[in-house]
């Protein structure tokens, strides 16, 4: 089994910042994947930033809305995301997930497994 855990959402006034933690745990044998996503009400869910494993390396993607704000960390030894928000508006207000995209053996398949979701509000 693997759980995904989000930390770090709250009340912030517009210009403030918020860090948000993920931690994926369990049987993890590869992280192919693992960001943010958002969904704000009545709206779909989209993707704010991720970091994908490449040949080459990782690499990082925004969604343009936050690019400049925000910045998307990964510690793979701890199967851990970061995402620093600065400069938030009120159109970040959000619930915001996490997203792991994991092998749990090696050549097997991926899954994607979301995490509860944590509140984000910027309001004066």
């Amino acid at each position: 089994q693997v759980q995904v855990v989000e930390s770090g959402g709250g009340l912030v006034q517009p210009g403030g910042s918020l860090r948000l933690s993920c931690v994926a745990s369990g049987s993890i044998f590869s992280m192919d994947a693992m960001g943010w996503y958002r969904q704000a009400p009545g709206k779909q869910r989209e993707l704010v930033a991720r970091i994908t494993s490449g040949g080459s390396g990782n690499y990082t993607n925004y969604a343009d809305s936050v690019k400049g704000r925000f910045t998307l960390s990964r510690d793979d030894a701890k199967n851990t995301v970061l995402m620093q928000m600065n400069k938030l508006k009120p159109e970040d207000t959000a619930v915001y997930y996490c997203n792991a995209v994991i092998k749990i053996r090696n050549g097997g398949p991926t899954y994607s497994y979301w995490g509860q979701g944590t509140q984000v509000t910027v309001s004066a």
